[in-house]
């Protein structure tokens, strides 16, 4: 019997489906909780992990270090 977490998929705002190492684009400015910092609109954050959870994307955006993300606030950058 197949696992149900496996056959999960987690989809952008365009609902293109993500994987883990993907690299994303912000959608809209985000504000960091605890703090003054804004993650601006088109940030780029590469090498995504894709996780359980509320907020199912962990990254490290340059600037401000580790971060968790709605999969909701990116959309998946083509290669």
């Amino acid at each position: 019997m197949p696992d149900a977490d496996s056959s999960r998929q987690i989809r952008d705002s365009a609902g293109n489906v993500l994987q883990d190492g993907d690299t994303v684009t912000v959608i809209k400015d985000l504000k960091v909780k605890g703090s003054s910092f804004v993650v601006k609109i088109g940030t780029k954050v590469k090498n995504i992990r894709l996780v359980e959870g509320d907020h199912d994307i962990d990254c490290k955006i340059d600037g401000f270090g580790a971060m968790s993300l709605k999969s909701e606030f990116v959309r998946k950058v083509q290669d």
